[in-house]
């Protein structure tokens, strides 16, 4: 089993984000830190999805977020020097105007002045053509053809060396090698596989396709930094090694998977249920006028009610749904991955050792064993059963948590559980239905808020269960009436139980109370 399927599994049964590594420095380290104050950082200004220098000035990407996490874990403080231009950026980093330059394959030319860390991220770069093109086996078969590559990039400079056969023309950035292959402006671009999927899909750009994977122009993207600041080179190596395969896939996730996300429109909930209420109030005037009719209107209003709960559940399940397909995404991907690596290799005519062919089908096994686990849970959530039975809350919990696990990856919630288990007696899913409806709403208003470091705090005991969140809590002048909120309560009275919502200095509780 791969080491990202392993850590998938641990999620499932133990909370998110929890361990987070702190590195230890030594005395040396620490005090060169201390001397030193500030760490100043130049980027490339226009690379997404890896990093771009946004319209507010801030440094966001899939880079920004890796050496935010290695700067979080040893305590270095980055300060990021702005630039409009990669050649800007490089020009600063050359006259040691930046201490550190993120990002960036090694290569004989930086290393007149830079010295590197591990690598942050590695990626495959390929050969991107229009649709038309054939494929690509070997680049030195071709003639003159025209390769269009961002100007001081590692790949122009390592390429423009070895392929004398090739024309080469260098452009500001990746989008501007993509449009000119896309417009019969270049015959091809050499790109990262994370670039340019992301650029294909966000410029629909579909007359472009694969056509080939260069040998030896892999990226392994490091942080360069100046040849005199070796310790600092050190340091920083320490908090890469405590980035973990889960968190890195989660980051890559954030900044290129595509998700809609549809927020709910609480003026029109608060109409139609002002609605249902205003009708409610005309069916017991219509019953005083016409007593004769007042079992038959009951019973409408009884059926009202029923069909309103049964719509609150069909939402959840829409809800979870959506979930399903978020959950196997990157599973899916993966497999997708493995295929088309196997496929390109036997285009490419090259040979597949029995190793590597064993290694993937393990990957492969390893991702089906994940996803069949997954589904298994949904599958005991839909469930329906009348069937009372003992069961622990913490796991029931942890259940509901691994249902919505890529959500809070996404969001880069943090869950917490502390307390004694309690033991139920009762229909298990529909006390689930509670946990989750509780941990989507604190999701929800983390994520609109934009809170940093967001946490949800599950706090167990024998007399209730605490869902407290840092979202900044809620207006309490205004009367909570969510469709989720009413289903929540209707399930807890049927146990004896009551939900009831409080604020705190950080945010919401929602505490279920059991006695």
């Amino acid at each position: 089993m791969t080491i990202f399927a392993v850590l998938l599994l641990c999620l499932m049964v133990s909370p998110i984000g929890a361990g987070e590594i702190d590195v230890h420095l030594t005395k040396e380290e620490q005090t060169y830190l201390n001397q030193k104050k500030e760490i100043t950082m130049c980027v490339d200004p226009d690379w997404e999805p890896f990093e771009v220098i946004n319209e507010n000035g801030e440094h966001v990407g899939i880079a920004a977020d890796l050496i935010q996490l290695v700067a979080k874990r040893t305590g270095v403080k980055i300060s990021l020097k702005k630039t409009s231009t990669w050649e800007e950026t490089l020009h600063l980093s050359k006259t040691k105007q930046c201490d550190i330059l993120s990002f960036v394959n090694q290569t004989p030319e930086r290393e007149k002045w830079l010295i590197f860390t591990q690598p942050l991220l590695s990626d495959p770069n390929i050969l991107i053509t229009r649709e038309e093109h054939p494929f690509i086996a070997d680049l030195h078969g071709l003639d003159q053809e025209r390769v269009a590559l961002p100007a001081g990039t590692a790949v122009l400079e390592h390429m423009s060396k070895e392929f004398s056969n090739l024309k080469f023309t260098p452009v500001v950035s990746e989008a501007d090698a993509m449009e000119m292959v896309s417009e019969k402006k270049a015959d091809m671009t050499v790109r990262s596989l994370i670039v340019a999927a992301y650029i294909i899909k966000k410029e629909g750009w579909f007359n472009l396709k694969i056509s080939g994977q260069p040998q030896g122009y892999e990226n392994h993207l490091r942080i360069g930094v100046l040849q005199d600041e070796k310790i600092l080179r050190d340091i920083l190596d320490k908090g890469i090694r405590a980035i973990t395969p889960i968190e890195r896939e989660a980051i890559i996730n954030k900044h290129t998977g595509l998700v809609v996300k549809k927020g709910i429109d609480y003026k029109t909930v608060i109409w139609i249920v002002g609605g249902l209420f205003g009708t409610i109030g005309l069916f017991i005037l219509w019953n005083y006028l016409l007593r004769k009719r007042v079992y038959s209107e009951v019973a409408k209003n009884l059926r009202i009610k029923e069909q309103l709960y049964q719509k609150t559940k069909q939402a959840e399940i829409g809800n979870l749904i959506a979930n399903i397909s978020h959950q196997w995404r990157e599973p899916l991907s993966k497999l997708s991955s493995v295929n088309l690596l196997t496929i390109a290799k036997i285009k490419m005519g090259q040979p597949i050792e029995k190793e590597w062919l064993l290694e993937q089908a393990q990957k492969v096994e390893n991702t089906i064993d994940f996803m069949s686990h997954t589904m298994q849970n949904f599958l005991e959530f839909y469930k329906q059963s009348s069937v009372k039975s003992d069961f622990s809350a913490k796991e029931s919990i942890e259940h509901s948590l691994s249902i919505i696990e890529t959500k809070l990856i996404d969001h880069g919630v943090t869950i917490v559980i502390t307390g004694d288990d309690v033991m139920f007696n009762g229909i298990k899913n529909e006390w689930m239905q509670i946990w989750l409806n509780l941990l989507n709403n604190s999701v929800q208003v983390l994520s609109e808020r934009n809170i940093i470091n967001p946490t949800i705090h599950v706090k167990l005991n024998t007399v209730e269960i605490n869902f407290c969140d840092n979202g900044g809590g809620m207006d309490q002048s205004i009367e909570y009436s969510g469709l989720g909120h009413q289903m929540c309560q209707e399930i807890a009275s049927k146990y004896g139980a009551r939900l009831e919502l409080n604020n705190t200095d950080s945010g919401l509780c929602a505490t279920v109370v059991l006695r």
